[in-house]
């Protein structure tokens, strides 16, 4: 007989759906390139230096021998930084954030190139290009694996509370709450829940009579 297919994890599709990955690619593309233009702004304006859009796509402006090159350095590894909350927010997950950080870089290499009509040469272009790669790359996995192994805090009563307090839906929890070592209690007998999630009993069940 065929083998079955294992079923697909829930919402799988909408993770690798096309659509759903260029939009996000769309979105942190934008917001990379928001981000530098403010920070490349405010530093030019703060230095007095002319204003104009070579220091956002021309990797030309970008040179190692020069005061603005080390700013705008500076400004596009901030811009990484910043970066890593996006990540966080619309990737959320660890095992895509390399992928998604790389692409931003790749992408912006293929815009610096068609804006300058030729593939950047400078070797400190390259040198911080590889440093935000890397710097948006370990944040990023770094802050959404601390998401993902966040603590869940479940429904319960702390040992400590008052037992006989009204709950959230105006009844009264279990009065006799007892301690079950671990910080909650639970009720005993009849009653409610420590989670307020309605009555239970034990019933007990009647044993089956034989037919000999």
């Amino acid at each position: 007989m065929p083998r079955r297919r294992r079923p697909a994890r829930p919402g799988a599709l909408a993770d690798l759906a096309p659509l759903r990955i260029l939009t996000q690619i769309g979105i942190l593309q934008v917001l990379y390139y928001v981000c530098a233009a403010v920070l490349i702004l405010f530093t030019t304006l703060v230095m007095g230096n002319e204003v104009k859009l070579d220091l956002l796509f021309s990797w030309r402006s970008l040179r190692g021998d020069i005061t603005i090159g080390w700013m705008l350095g500076l400004c596009w590894m901030m811009d990484s930084l910043i970066c890593v909350l996006f990540l966080l927010l619309f990737i959320a997950r660890s095992k895509l954030v390399p992928d998604f950080a790389l692409t931003i870089h790749l992408v912006h290499l293929i815009v610096t190139s068609l804006y300058t009509h030729a593939l950047p040469t400078n070797l400190f272009w390259w040198a911080v290009q590889l440093a935000s790669a890397g710097l948006m790359t370990f944040l990023g996995v770094w802050a959404c694996r601390w998401r993902e192994l966040k603590p869940i805090a479940f429904g319960g009563q702390k040992a400590g509370g008052q037992p006989g307090t009204a709950s959230a839906d105006g009844q009264q929890d279990l009065e006799n709450a007892t301690d079950d070592g671990d910080g909650f209690t639970r009720g005993a007998g009849r009653g409610r829940g420590a989670d307020g999630a309605g009555t239970y009993e034990m019933v007990g069940m009647a044993p089956r009579g034989g037919n000999g």
